[in-house]
């Protein structure tokens, strides 16, 4: 199966992903609320429907970029929040974007990129982020046995990827994932070296 731009298209336009919670999901809503500083420039990319993008962006942090390659998922998110800031839509591949951001959010976006691309990933993440910057969200602990996302792993393979580049402030089974996903979810804030 080929992951491309037609494939997530295709999801987007089918309302066919099997992830999407229909909301902000419950670790990151509590990492978001305990955030003091409104000023900082947080990133989500492959943000799909959005809920994080939008949940900040209300909480006053006007400096957050929903960014997408998907018109599907870019249209289903304007539809669902006509309020956001159009300016804060970045319609582009992540691979070829190269802003600077003092935090990027990880929420499946991970587990869509093929795992011969995640060394890939994990680089453009870290050229993304300013100086002492952080990557913090929610990655699977957990394989699956699939030709197509979500592509999981486990914590090892996390930490391997990033050892040279980022330090580990925390990383652990989060304690207030969904029941579908309890104990499968690993929490993690890594911070630029």
């Amino acid at each position: 199966m080929v992951i491309n731009k037609e494939y997530w298209e295709n999801l987007y336009k089918n309302k066919t992903l099997g992830w999407d919670i229909g909301y902000v999901s419950p670790p990151l809503k509590a990492y978001f609320d305990q955030l003091k500083n409104k000023e900082i420039k947080i990133l989500i990319p492959g943000a799909g429907n959005g809920y994080e993008a939008n949940y900040l962006i209300n909480k006053g942090f006007l400096n957050t970029y929903y960014l997408d390659y998907s018109e599907n998922a870019i249209k289903s998110f304007t539809e669902n929040f006509p309020n956001f800031p159009k300016e804060n839509i970045i319609k582009e591949d992540f691979f070829k974007h190269n802003k600077k951001y003092d935090l990027i959010i990880e929420l499946a976006f991970f587990t869509s990129i093929e795992p011969e691309n995640r060394e890939e990933l994990a680089k453009k993440m870290y050229n993304l982020l300013n100086q002492k910057g952080k990557y913090v969200g929610l990655f699977f602990n957990h394989e699956f046995k699939l030709n197509k996302p979500p592509f999981g792993a486990m914590k090892e393979t996390y930490l391997e990827l990033i050892k040279d580049l980022f330090s580990v402030k925390i990383m652990e089974i989060s304690y207030n994932s969904i029941k579908p996903r309890e104990d499968r979810e690993l929490f993690f804030i890594f911070e630029k070296l």
